[in-house]
């Protein structure tokens, strides 16, 4: 891009209250979520597996050529579907999402870079006209960039509450209940590890009085037994007896009460629970719930078309349809009922089928049927009348 000499103030740090409230407790550490630790968590990997993709097999489309190029091939390292759900999945992990746009001298994009959010660091210019950034890329070439317009960066926010500055991550709302399904996979590992060898009370009879060095050392060397017999019976002599503890059923149901955090990550990314293999809402059909995620793919979609369309000036929108509908069947259908109802003509369905690649461009145009002669009731001819003609 060209370069003028100007000069650049020194940025103002963009704080939240979040931020205030970490520094009165510093101890507070379990407020943060990183988002390397959340995907180990397989319902928020889920949750963002499935978004990040359906967005990224949506079309941006654009209203200008140049726009439309960058957005089709925004990379050079990858494939643009990767790249898109790469930024995605980030947008969904940390609230917001990073691409350094480089451009040549006329300002026209050549290709976008991948940023991760550790890389950019967002400041606030004094006079408040707009952000500039500080950029720490990989390349040793290129090392570190300071004071980067705003223009040069496609920044990608979700919610905000600094006037749409820098976006909130999702993961911060889900804390607890990560610490809950954290404590609930170690609680089950637990009780599926103590299933195996089950364990119960050895009684040592006439012993008198042991004390307790001697109480675990024959506990040892029970478990020893236990460990070598390849869980095959245990033979102790009439002085001992072994009990074995019974599990009780309420353990199960303490299992299953901590089920409803996978149903409260969906929550928090807006979609049902059955995204993740949740029962969902029974009394829901199909189509319901596919409306339901159609609009919370839509209220991603227009974060990521408002930035782009203030970066690239052109009027850019996100075709959820093929992500949707990948077979395009429901598609045909509401435009043969719209065929049905007198709404489109013949030719205009079939336009509009090609169009979406439902038929093939090189389909053949329908033959004309061939019109039935109909026949009037005066064009009928009587049978068994009588001949005018002789009376």
């Amino acid at each position: 891009m060209p370069l003028f000499n100007q000069k650049v103030s020194p940025g103002l740090s963009i704080a939240d209250d979040t931020d205030i409230l970490h520094f009165l407790n510093p101890d507070n550490s379990d407020k943060y979520v990183d988002a390397r630790t959340a995907l180990k968590n397989s319902d928020i990997y889920s949750i963002v597996f499935q978004l990040s993709a359906d967005l990224a097999n949506g079309k941006l489309k654009a209203d200008a050529p140049r726009a439309q190029g960058i957005l089709n091939n925004p990379t050079q390292t990858s494939n643009a579907h990767a790249f898109w759900q790469s930024m995605f999945a980030q947008l969904l992990l940390g609230g917001e999402c990073f691409a350094y746009r480089w451009r040549n001298q006329n300002g026209t994009d050549m290709t976008w870079e991948y940023l991760r959010p550790s890389q950019v660091t967002p400041f606030l210019l004094e006079d408040g006209s707009g952000l500039i950034y500080n950029i720490n890329f990989d390349e040793p070439e290129v090392g570190v960039m300071e004071a980067v317009p705003q223009s040069d960066l496609i920044h990608i926010r979700l919610l905000s509450q600094n006037g749409g500055k820098t976006g909130i991550s999702p993961l911060s709302a889900l804390a607890n209940e990560l610490q809950i399904k954290d404590k609930s996979n170690k609680l089950t590992l637990s009780a599926l590890g103590r299933s195996i060898i089950a364990p119960g009370i050895l009684s040592i009879k006439h012993g008198g009085l042991l004390s307790d060095e001697d109480k675990a050392s024959r506990s040892r060397k029970f478990m020893k037994q236990t460990s070598k017999s390849e869980n095959g019976p245990i033979v102790i002599d009439d002085l001992e007896e072994y009990t074995p503890l019974e599990v009780k059923s309420n353990v199960a149901q303490l299992l299953n009460q901590v089920s409803w955090t996978g149903a409260q990550i969906a929550k928090v990314y807006g979609v049902s629970d059955s995204i993740i293999n949740g029962q969902g809402d029974q009394q829901s059909s199909i189509q319901m719930m596919g409306n339901a995620y159609v609009k919370s793919l839509a209220r991603y979609a227009k974060a990521v078309t408002g930035e782009l369309n203030n970066k690239l000036n052109a009027n850019i929108n996100l075709d959820l349809r093929s992500a949707i509908d990948p077979l395009g069947d429901s598609y045909a259908t509401t435009i043969s009922n719209l065929r049905k109802n007198g709404t489109l003509a013949a030719n205009q369905a079939a336009w509009l089928l090609k169009e979406s690649n439902y038929f093939p461009e090189e389909m053949p145009e329908a033959s004309t049927p061939s019109v039935p002669v109909s026949t009037s009731k005066d064009d009928t001819p009587t049978e068994g009348g009588d001949n005018d003609d002789e009376d």
